[in-house]
């Protein structure tokens, strides 16, 4: 019986998100801003190439696959920081470079966001294949809660020191600070998964699929019911708490006369929200509320349906006008969104080696492909909904309210596969298989 991660390992794994983190963020935060303010760039340059950083996810499951071959995840953690950290360095380069030869810059900068899309790809595949495999079924909603929020930390640490640093702002100064934040990330990384990884026994690495192709691998990934439906869940459920990321503060400006300051506390009274619900299910899931109140199946789905009521909430309270608690709502919206959120990383956990050990890496890589994908159109696709529904609706109002009550259908979809996901396996799986019915309870297997 292999031995579960400590606490302290699991903290230990949590500060490769924060790296993961740190290093993000200067993409999709400040040198988003650079481009947009100092290079005075159409905002559609840097949101293209934030969204080549997510279009590249659909490559995971091979990532995952490599990693499943060779039987070690931490050569391509370490691998996915390398790449992810040298792709923030290089977008900085670009960023200057663009300053005195546009096109030289832009075309660096494609490369550069491509390559942090595959570092980012590759070390959280492995990383959440490796917490999966080490990690004891009670402990896994608190665990993705730790791994989740450290990657936050790793945006609210990096974003203001290298704010701090930039000012005055010269090129060199942000390829300085780049540099800097991207090598100590990796660094950081680095030693905090050093040891971590258990050697396996060599009967278990016998089992590794050394002999069968990534398409015949996938193939059979994908044919496995419960695996495809939650894939499908993943990517509905993604695509509806994206979709609202992009137009919540715009709708309470238009819509409530929020100015931009109110509005910033708006989103942050949401992220809190989201800490809450993720503390919730971590606290519960960890026994304090006994096994049917542990269950990650029921959090999921109560996540997804709380989440679903709360938009719908906030498409009626814009009909209402300012005397609707908008604040109370969306304070409820991101309690549902945490609740959610940490409740299927923990099933994904859990199912990931439920169909068979040796895909573990390519089925996370699948569902980490679908999240990715979800989570950059989400954001695009949810401003274009209401853009084309400002065309037909008379006021701004009816424009939202029609697209947040689209974004709860989406999540009332995604309750409804959760609920089901135990069924799809439960048919699938043979009574004299090696692995157990699947079902989103997760007993220890070890």
């Amino acid at each position: 019986m292999a031995p579960s991660f400590s606490w302290v390992q699991i903290v230990r794994l949590g500060l490769v998100q924060t790296a993961l983190g740190a290093v993000v963020v200067l993409m999709t935060a400040t040198i988003n801003r650079v481009m947009v303010v100092e290079l005075a760039l159409p905002a559609v340059v840097p949101g293209a190439l934030v969204a080549l950083h997510h279009a590249v996810q659909v490559l995971r499951p091979r990532w995952g696959y490599g990693s499943d071959v060779g039987g070690r995840r931490t050569p391509w953690i370490v691998g996915g920081m390398a790449a992810l950290a040298l792709g923030g360095f290089l977008a900085a380069v670009a960023t200057a470079i663009a300053e005195t030869n546009l096109a030289a810059g832009l075309a660096l900068a494609v490369a550069a966001f491509l390559t942090v899309g595959l570092g980012a790809g590759a070390a959280g595949t492995s990383l959440l294949v490796l917490l999966a495999g080490g990690v004891e079924a009670r402990r896994r909603g608190a665990a993705a809660t730790i791994v989740w929020v450290m990657m936050i930390a790793g945006f609210a640490i990096s974003a203001p020191l290298a704010g701090h640093f930039l000012d005055p702002f010269s090129g060199l100064r942000l390829i300085a600070v780049s540099g800097t934040v991207s090598l100590v990330a990796f660094g950081v990384a680095v030693l905090a998964v050093l040891g971590v990884e258990p050697r396996r026994p060599p009967a278990q690495a016998a089992r590794e699929p050394a002999g069968m192709p990534f398409r015949a691998v996938l193939a059979k990934v994908w044919a496995e019911p419960a695996s495809r439906r939650f894939t499908v869940f993943i990517f509905v459920a993604m695509l509806a708490y994206s979709a609202q990321e992009l137009i919540l503060e715009p709708f309470a400006g238009l819509v409530f006369a929020m100015t931009p300051g109110v509005t910033t506390k708006l989103a942050g009274l949401q992220h809190g929200g989201v800490l809450a619900g993720m503390l919730l299910v971590a606290g519960l899931t960890m026994g304090i509320g006994g096994p049917r109140l542990g269950s990650l199946r029921l959090w999921t789905a109560l996540g997804c349906a709380g989440s679903g009521a709360m938009l719908v909430g906030i498409a009626g309270g814009g009909l209402i006008g300012p005397a609707f608690p908008l604040r109370t709502v969306v304070f409820g919206l991101g309690l549902f969104n945490g609740v959610f959120a940490v409740a299927a990383i923990g099933s994904m956990m859990g199912l990931a080696g439920a169909g068979g050990e040796a895909e573990r890496g390519t089925r996370m890589g699948v569902w980490g492909a679908a999240q990715g994908v979800a989570f950059g159109a989400g954001g695009f696709l949810g401003t274009v909904a209401v853009d084309l529904a400002r065309l037909v609706a008379p006021e701004a109002v009816q424009a939202y309210a029609a697209v947040f009550t689209a974004e709860a259908l989406l999540f009332l979809v995604a309750t409804a596969i959760a609920l089901r996901i135990e069924h799809a396996g439960a048919t699938r799986v043979p009574r004299k298989a090696r692995a157990p019915a699947l079902d989103l309870h997760f007993q220890p297997r070890f």
